[in-house]
């Protein structure tokens, strides 16, 4: 269920020049990024590009669902790591994404650590953006 607008609270602002070429910027000046096509899609690779930033926005957004998850269920991840492998290639006539994600949680047992990135997945506000859209696949 989306979220109401008076629920709201905080919204992010960037604006983006050049498209996949170009710039990227927040309007509080806390990002600012050359963007351009990695070279394994005929680009220079030297700035950043899109698939990077959702890579580190949805890492950053599953570690925290991971604590919510953990702390709900008064488990240790202590010293756990998410790391977020977004893919973009060609479906069916399109442009589509694919997404891994994995965790590594070094203080629990791998049956605890599987059931808690599935329970991550439920509630991080990433997953859910993009549930029905693109493969996501956990691993752990």
């Amino acid at each position: 269920m989306p979220i109401q607008h008076s629920d709201v609270l905080y919204t992010a602002v960037a604006t983006a020049e050049g498209g996949r070429d170009g710039r990227v910027a927040t309007d509080d000046g806390k990002v600012d990024f050359v963007v351009n096509p990695p070279k394994a899609m005929g680009g220079s690779g030297e700035g950043t590009n899109p698939e990077q930033l959702f890579a580190a926005g949805y890492s950053a957004c599953f570690q925290g669902a991971l604590g919510v998850v953990a702390r709900n269920e008064k488990a240790d991840i202590s010293g756990s790591t998410v790391t977020a492998e977004v893919g973009i290639g060609n479906t069916h006539a399109r442009v589509g994404n694919n997404v891994n994600i994995s965790a590594a949680k070094p203080t629990v047992a791998a049956a605890t650590a599987k059931s808690l990135i599935e329970k991550a997945h439920q509630v991080c506000p990433y997953s859910k953006a993009t549930r029905g859209n693109i493969t996501v696949e956990l691993a752990v």
